[in-house]
């Protein structure tokens, strides 16, 4: 097998079988191609079924002089274990080079998050009396009440909000189906945006469906969003670098801190490992130190 035959194999497995989008997809063919880019900057000629983890460490060495991130290191590193575990699983190998090398440390950085008082602040900024502040409300309201990543609320579907119920059916990453929980105010700011605004609009073919739209009667892109906060946040003199992740963390952080249960928020968020949603159980020191004096027996 040579580089092309295996990077075509492993981008059908990534399309057909794991569902990835386009985006994700080129990704991982990049993080396999910069390994092809080594050997042929070494004037080397080795297959795919015959690298070994020398070679893999010398890669490592070669990718840092380059002058990536430890973060983008990781990445490409992530990339090619993918690629030899699909290699394992074809079995096209028995063994697989990549368990013996180490990445670099990555510090777990903790996200932004809003306090409840910030969040309110936010909302109340937003001028309801236009149709894109009535829109602009639903969709923050959204975003803090269930969660979502920005992809999935500008691709939220009418035929996925199940109000009576007060869920919403969300396809997230790799096509996956989820059911998240939302709330009475953000249904409600919802329902006054579609009685209310989206009603009155033309709707561009395609997009009938779309819960949020432009003006132009399509559907929003990510950056518009983005934008949107970005102005918002200015507007109150908000000091923080916030963006509709914000939300999300935000949505995250104040569930767990309230007791919630991490594998419910998983759920809810859409992780597909409890690790990524380790990362909001973060507290505020001060609390930490008054559970200590209230609880424990000897403070």
């Amino acid at each position: 097998m040579n580089w092309s035959t295996g990077l075509t194999q492993f981008q059908g497995y990534l399309q057909l079988e794991k569902s990835l989008s386009g985006h994700s997809v080129e990704a991982y063919l990049r993080d396999v191609r910069k390994l092809v880019q080594y050997f042929e900057s070494l004037g080397q000629t080795v297959g795919p079924l015959a690298v070994e983890p020398p070679h893999l460490q010398g890669f490592l060495e070669w990718i840092n002089t380059l002058g990536m991130t430890a973060h983008s290191q990781a990445r490409t590193i992530s990339g090619i274990r993918a690629f030899y575990k699909f290699l394992i699983m074809e079995d096209l190998l028995n063994t697989d080079p990549t368990e013996t090398i180490e990445g670099p440390k990555l510090q777990r950085k903790l996200p932004d998050v809003l306090s409840y008082d910030e969040i309110t602040t936010l909302f109340d900024a937003i001028d309801v009396s236009t149709p894109e502040g009535t829109r602009n409300k639903a969709m923050l309201e959204t975003l803090y009440s269930s969660g979502l990543r920005v992809t999935e609320l500008i691709e939220l579907k009418i035929s996925n909000l199940y109000e009576d119920l007060g869920f919403l059916r969300i396809m997230g990453k790799g096509s996956k189906e989820r059911l998240v929980p939302i709330g009475r105010d953000a249904l409600k700011y919802i329902r006054l945006y579609l009685d209310g605004v989206r009603r009155h609009q033309t709707i561009k073919k395609g997009f009938e469906d779309f819960v949020f739209l432009n003006r132009r009667g399509a559907s929003l892109s990510r950056v518009m969003v983005f934008n949107i906060i970005k102005d918002l946040a200015a507007r109150v003199g908000m000091q923080k670098n916030i963006s509709p992740h914000t939300f999300r963390h935000s949505f995250a952080t104040h569930l767990i801190e309230g007791g919630a249960d991490l594998r419910a928020v998983q759920e809810m968020l859409g992780h597909e490992s409890i690790t990524t949603t380790e990362i909001y159980t973060h507290l505020d020191r001060d609390y930490l130190k008054q559970i200590i004096q209230e609880f424990h027996p000897r403070s």
